[in-house]
């Protein structure tokens, strides 16, 4: 079982940046994808990022975060964070982080893989 806890979120201007943390409960959180999705209100959750658990800690992009977000994690604290830089007001989401055991590249974009979410973090970017 993993309980985790997202942190980070607010109101940034768009050009601005903004770093969410999310804390995983459990002593095998290295073993575990780690990976954000995001829903904005009336759309469908949409693929983030991801880093691998294994396979030098690869990481998925999302198309319309390539190049502006970047993840991390550190196993110590049980902790992954979502870097964001050069935000934009269609950024604005709730961002939610998930865990996933055994999820590798082939389908680290579906939400399906993970088996365990965060209560999600609002994110808003204005213009």
């Amino acid at each position: 079982q993993v309980h985790l806890v997202e942190s980070g979120g607010g109101l940034v201007q768009a050009g601005g940046s903004l770093r969410l943390s999310c804390a995983a409960s459990g002593d095998t959180f290295n073993t575990y994808t780690m990976g954000w999705f995001r829903q904005a209100p009336g759309k469908e959750r949409e693929f983030v990022i991801a880093i691998i658990s294994w396979n030098g800690g690869r990481i998925s992009y999302g198309d319309a975060v390539k190049g502006r977000f970047t993840i991390s994690r550190d196993n110590a604290k049980n902790t992954v964070y979502l870097q964001m830089n050069s935000l934009k007001p269609e950024d604005t989401a709730v961002y939610y982080c998930a865990a996933g055991l055994g999820v590798h590249h082939g389908i680290v974009t579906a939400y399906s893989a993970y088996e365990y979410w965060g209560q999600g973090t609002q994110v808003t970017v204005s213009s």
